[in-house]
């Protein structure tokens, strides 16, 4: 099994620290084969940035990838430029203070995550990234929270446990939203 996930947003939320943090946890703690690659503008301050994972039971014959099975954005523009690369059966994820998802039309499943507010609720804005990547984790992935918790704890040792709880928010987020709190089908 294949699975794709783009993770979007401007430089300073995160977005490329997800990716990895979210490869490392299928390759170290699932053993899967990863490959995370990963972009930004040249933009020295406000610029975007992203962070694209390839998950497989298989080896990687494209590193690269080409239809999303989710894709997290933090910001507008990564859902704007992004939309035409979600799969039909795929998700978007986004961070709902951020991005307007009423430019969506079709038979897109969307979700929109307070992951600002309660990162700020948590003390740390941060933190968003870890609470949407947590939020995609149980929304679309075929992977379990319990490696993304050894992974964010092998990164951020000294903030282990507050990393651990914005995982554990995203995923009561998640559930919020699968019990029809804040999905939006399109």
């Amino acid at each position: 099994m294949k699975f794709e996930a783009r993770i979007t947003g401007l430089g300073g939320q995160g977005a490329i620290t997800a990716g990895h943090v979210f490869g490392t946890a299928a390759a170290l703690h699932e053993g899967k084969e990863v490959v995370v690659t990963e972009g930004y503008s040249p933009y020295v301050t406000g610029g975007w940035s992203r962070a694209d994972v390839v998950i497989s039971d298989e080896p990687i014959d494209y590193p690269l990838v080409s239809k999303l099975d989710a894709l997290v954005t933090m910001y507008q523009e990564g859902l704007d430029i992004n939309l035409k690369m979600v799969k039909p059966s795929g998700i978007i994820i986004a961070e709902q203070r951020l991005v307007d998802l009423s430019r969506v039309v079709g038979d897109k499943r969307v979700f929109a995550i307070p992951a600002a507010s309660v990162a700020e609720s948590l003390g740390k804005k941060v933190l968003m990234n870890i609470i949407m990547l947590g939020s995609m984790v149980a929304l679309a992935s075929p992977h379990t929270l319990e490696p993304l918790k050894k992974a964010v704890t092998e990164r951020f040792p000294k903030a282990a446990e507050l990393n651990v709880k914005a995982l554990e928010a995203g995923v009561a987020l998640a559930s919020q939203a699968k019990q029809g709190g804040i999905e939006k089908l399109v």
